[in-house]
């Protein structure tokens, strides 16, 4: 336990939430300089171009916090920099839902990681995200690139037969918050969801847990399959070739997780040939996604650009967990969120 706690506001909140973060929590000396950082928006990601000199005031400010709210320029690279340069730095909260693939980025020693509590913002973009996935699942039941590929052809289209949701079986990978959040989603408007997670867990609407090592058998019996999962290197490319080598023809592929858990390659082959129908991503191996990439001109894909989980709400309810957990800081209570520093999720 501690009496008081100096907070750092690292990244871009409007002075009305940082107002009511003091207000909620009266042990918090907050600092906030935000002509050193962009403009509050909805895009927490936007970095802010410095001289020198502003660089030098803004590495001096993040540097002087006992916890930082946000991770210094979304950058792994600065926040490694500025746990070297602050020895009483305690604790970071990251913005992302997914923030362990920031603190991984960092590259910190054993005894870094262990010096320093990081958390991250999982839960506040469950709602979102789950809709997002829902949206995808439709477009593939719905055949929406068949549709638009008509419509750009002035083409009043074959009347195919569409797929009905009370007969449509859907694997969500991953039942982490936003996983658990979708397979709810889609069951109660009477889809099956089968969860593929490395562990049994409570999952509502879920009718059976699956490990991840038998999602290429999963794959041959779902007409869609939503990836909820972190960036690790037990992920990396576990939607690739092997995988959908056995999926239904015509799968639908959703993800709302982290872009580097699809091998792109093998994405686009299985579009090309047939077995994956439509394919709606929030997220991309390489972001912002490159002007070359073959994705871009694919009908059967719909890209967004990392924007699903933005809502209106979103810095109010990061700006309230983080309220939260410093109140539990201060009472030498267990932190939400806490990143695995040896797996970073």
């Amino acid at each position: 336990m501690t009496d008081r706690l100096r907070v750092v506001i690292a990244t871009p909140l409007a002075d009305d939430l940082v107002a009511m973060m003091a207000e909620r929590e009266p042990r918090l000396d907050i600092v906030h300089e935000p002509d050193l950082m962009p403009p509050a928006s909805a895009d927490w990601m936007v970095k802010r171009d410095r001289d020198a000199d502003a660089q030098s005031r803004y590495e001096r400010y993040v540097d002087s916090g006992e916890a930082l709210f946000g991770v210094p320029d979304q950058s792994g690279t600065a926040l490694a920099r500025t746990i070297r340069a602050n020895p009483d730095l305690r604790w970071v909260h990251t913005i992302p839902a997914g923030g362990g693939a920031q603190v991984r980025a960092a590259d910190l020693t054993r005894e870094e990681l262990d010096r320093v509590v990081f958390t991250t913002s999982a839960g506040v973009h469950a709602q979102p995200l789950s809709e997002f996935a829902l949206f995808g699942v439709l477009a593939g039941l719905k055949q929406l690139p068949r549709l638009r590929a008509a419509q750009s052809r002035h083409e009043w289209a074959e009347r195919d037969p569409m797929g009905s949701i009370t007969e449509t079986t859907v694997a969500v990978v991953g039942l982490g918050g936003i996983g658990r959040r979708t397979a709810a989603l889609l069951a109660g408007l009477g889809m099956t969801v089968i969860g593929v997670h490395r562990r049994e867990v409570e999952a509502e609407g879920v009718s059976r847990i699956e490990p991840v090592e038998r999602l290429g058998d999963v794959l041959a019996e779902v007409d869609a399959v939503v990836l909820a999962l972190p960036a690790t290197d037990a992920t990396h490319h576990l939607l690739g070739a092997d995988a959908l080598r056995r999926a239904k023809p015509g799968l639908t592929v959703v993800n709302v997780g982290r872009g580097t858990t699809i091998d792109e390659s093998a994405l686009v082959a299985a579009i090309g040939d047939g077995r994956v129908g439509s394919a709606t991503l929030d997220v991309t191996e390489v972001e912002p996604l490159p002007a070359d990439s073959p994705l871009w001109d694919l009908p059967e894909v719909v890209i967004a650009p990392h924007t699903a989980a933005i809502s209106p709400h979103e810095p109010r309810r990061i700006a309230e967990l983080f309220v939260d957990n410093a109140r539990r800081l201060l009472d030498g209570e267990e932190l939400r969120n806490v990143v695995n520093t040896v797996e970073f999720y």
